[in-house]
């Protein structure tokens, strides 16, 4: 079954919700009526500030770089996500919506003058070092990262594959900066993974949104049903530490499991940015029941899919409150192989709400708890690890308890390694006897 899909195409990168749409006729009426009003004094000021740097400054400064200077430092003062792209930085968000790009594997954005890790992608260095979203970048190897712009301290993270950095990080409730030396390598981003939790209830991990996500998405529940005997009973969608991605993906897996009404619209001051997007029919589950978990690594395309679900009953809503990106970022090419990223609107769910710096408050709030590492690396003690123990009567020695970590049919494991998706299972299974009893 192929993915519902939209005609718009529309772009969000990690926390960054970027639409892409044309300069229409409206764009260059403004743009006339601006230049009927320009601020004559500013721009004198402007000149005279740049002649001075140019006569002045103790080094020579090409007029190239004063100019991209000027633009960076007009787009910063307006929110956190609008940029001016150079070629190479333009070229580089194209490629990362493929799903295989260079680096460490997290989604960034700063907080007040420090790197903040939005998420780590799964299945990434970062990953694998133990980076979690929310930390605090605060070194660079040995450079200081306050005072670098996103962009440079992004270019310190990038590097040949094979290379080491070391991330000096802080975390909430630790005492001390932690420091995780990761190694870097060729991200390939696998955005969705599924399994059978226990018979009848399958398990849906989206990692990221990409261009295809929802075609793999749907091939991969129908390998659910399958392995369950053609139906599903209820699905876990998991949406944690899922930083965004391109939200025609994010549209089209809202779609899937909705069969009518308004799915996301976004809202700005020229009509091409005012966009609605409403469900098809079809529910691929059959309306079967649905638990969605978040958490404050989910932004920007997960909140548009959580708060879809939310609004129209579809899904629980469990875990923590999202990260709250509710912006739409306009990219548009300049001349030279540069671009614009530009913020233009909000969105909204379909119930109106506007998740811009607040984010979707879960139905069933769920803190993530963690086990200690010195726990997790020690075996808990049974009957048959004490000496000179008892044996069972049935002849022979007493076989030793075998736990298989990550062993998915066994709900003690799950409760141990996630115990967050170890409760949404219980809710579903809960969701799903209620159902049953109501037909």
């Amino acid at each position: 079954m192929k993915a519902k899909t939209q005609n718009t195409l529309l772009l969000l990168t990690g926390l960054v919700v970027g639409v892409l749409v044309s300069i229409g006729h409206g764009v260059f009426a403004e743009r006339e009526a601006a230049q009927a009003t320009l601020p004559v004094e500013e721009l004198r000021t402007f000149s005279d500030v740049f002649g001075r740097i140019k006569n002045d400054y103790v080094e020579s400064v090409e007029d190239k770089a004063l100019l991209e200077n000027a633009i960076r430092g007009m787009l910063t003062g307006l929110d956190p996500h609008s940029a001016y792209l150079d070629a190479e930085q333009f070229k580089e968000l194209q490629v990362g919506t493929t799903g295989q790009f260079g680096g460490l594997g997290i989604e960034v954005g700063m907080e007040d003058g420090f790197v903040k890790v939005i998420a780590p992608i799964d299945d990434t260095p970062a990953q694998r070092a133990g980076v979690k979203a929310g930390d605090l970048v605060i070194r660079l190897d040995e450079t200081p990262v306050k005072g670098m712009t996103l962009d440079d301290a992004v270019k310190l993270m990038r590097g040949k594959p094979g290379t080491d950095i070391e991330l000096t990080i802080v975390r909430e409730g630790l005492d001390k900066p932690l420091q995780i030396k990761i190694t870097r390598d060729i991200i390939k981003v696998k955005s969705v993974k599924s399994r059978t939790l226990t018979p009848g209830y399958g398990y849906l991990r989206i990692s990221q949104f990409q261009s295809k996500t929802a075609d793999y998405m749907m091939d991969a529940i129908e390998k659910l049903k399958k392995e369950n005997g053609g139906v599903l009973k209820g699905l876990i969608l998991d949406l944690r530490n899922n930083p965004g991605g391109v939200l025609n993906g994010a549209v089209a897996v809202s779609d899937a499991f909705l069969t009518n009404g308004l799915i996301v619209y976004t809202e700005g001051r020229i009509e091409d940015s005012s966009l609605r997007f409403n469900a098809t029919p079809d529910d691929i589950i059959g309306n079967a029941s649905m638990v969605v978990l978040v958490n404050q690594g989910s932004a920007s395309a997960s909140e548009i899919v959580a708060g879809a679900l939310q609004d129209h009953k579809r899904a629980i809503i469990m875990g923590e409150q999202t990260f709250g990106k509710g912006s739409v970022q306009t990219i548009l090419p300049l001349s030279g192989g540069t671009a614009l990223k530009l913020t233009t609107a909000r969105y909204f769910t379909p119930s109106g709400r506007s998740i811009q710096a607040e984010g979707i408050k879960p139905d069933i709030e769920l803190r993530s708890l963690e086990v200690a590492e010195v726990e997790k690396n020690i075996e808990p003690l049974k009957e048959a690890d004490l000496s000179g123990h008892l044996q069972n009567g049935n002849g022979g020695s007493t076989p030793k308890h075998d736990d298989k970590k990550g062993d998915e049919g066994n709900p003690e494991n799950l409760a141990h390694d996630d115990y967050q998706l170890y409760e949404a299972l219980n809710m579903l299974k809960g969701l799903v006897i209620q159902q049953e009893r109501m037909q």
